[in-house]
């Protein structure tokens, strides 16, 4: 069993966030890990006070730069484009 650095780890997690919003299942096929590791891993750090996926959040509670990384992403996006990425990011 492989063992992971706490960097690799919030590596990985960012990877749940904006602006590449990857599935726990998605990123689990990606990096060869568990999912249930990866599930593990996200309510650690949640219970460490990190802002992880799927803690219902609204966005007026993301931290800055989860906002500043939505904005760079939608910058170019038409409205047609825009609607279609809240809806499919559920904002």
């Amino acid at each position: 069993m492989p063992r992971y650095s706490p960097e690799r780890k919030a590596a990985l997690l960012k990877k749940l966030l904006p602006p590449l919003n990857l599935s726990v299942a998605e990123l689990a096929r990606q990096e060869g890990i568990s999912e249930v590791t990866l599930y593990a891993w996200r309510k650690q750090a949640k219970a460490e006070g990190a802002v992880v996926p799927g803690d219902k959040k609204l966005p007026d509670d993301w931290p800055a730069e989860a906002k500043f990384a939505v904005v760079l992403e939608t910058a170019a996006l038409s409205e047609i484009e825009l609607s279609e990425y809240c809806r499919r990011k559920g904002l």
